[in-house]
């Protein structure tokens, strides 16, 4: 795992890489669906979509209320609802977050997605992989593996031309 330097962080070169192993590791597999996880992996998880040609089967999860940490943290502002328009039940989901660290988000939405239909199978993508996982959860598809500093979080952005950013925060 490399260190991280920020300013080698280009997400759009990024989401290339990411695009292409997708794109590969896709090929074949029937019933394709994305969902993505609100807000960095819904917008990564959109672009995919449109880039696939699976827009109509693409969708967002808000995972706020499955955090395990929910009582203790509380909901946060910004709670967006879940959108999913397609039958999940026995569909082969990509699941796309922007940042994979603990593993935990990723639980939750493996947690919410469950409520709408057992899917075939589960993948998962992110564009930046930063480790230190809490539960065992790995990436299919990952872009990168890096090393943030204690304290740190790694945040995407997207601008109004739908370019993104990585900024350490």
């Amino acid at each position: 795992m490399s260190t991280l330097n920020p300013n080698q962080l280009d997400a759009e070169a990024l989401y290339a890489q990411l695009l292409a192993d997708v794109k590969a590791g896709l090929a074949g597999v029937p019933d394709v669906a994305i969902v993505g996880i609100h807000s960095g992996g819904a917008w990564i998880a959109e672009r995919l979509a449109a880039d696939l040609g699976l827009s109509a089967r693409c969708g967002v999860l808000d995972v706020s209320f499955y955090r395990d940490d929910y009582a203790k943290k509380g909901l946060p502002a910004d709670v967006k609802p879940t959108n999913i328009t397609f039958d999940v039940a026995a569909a082969n989901i990509l699941l796309v977050d922007d940042v994979l660290y603990t593993g935990r988000t990723t639980r939750a939405a493996i947690n919410e997605l469950f409520d709408y239909g057992r899917p075939a199978r589960i993948m998962l993508a992110a564009l930046v992989d930063r480790g230190e996982r809490q539960l065992p959860v790995a990436a299919d598809f990952v872009a990168r593996h890096v090393a943030v500093p204690k304290g740190q979080a790694l945040v995407l952005k997207r601008a109004d031309d739908g370019k993104f950013t990585l900024t350490i925060e």
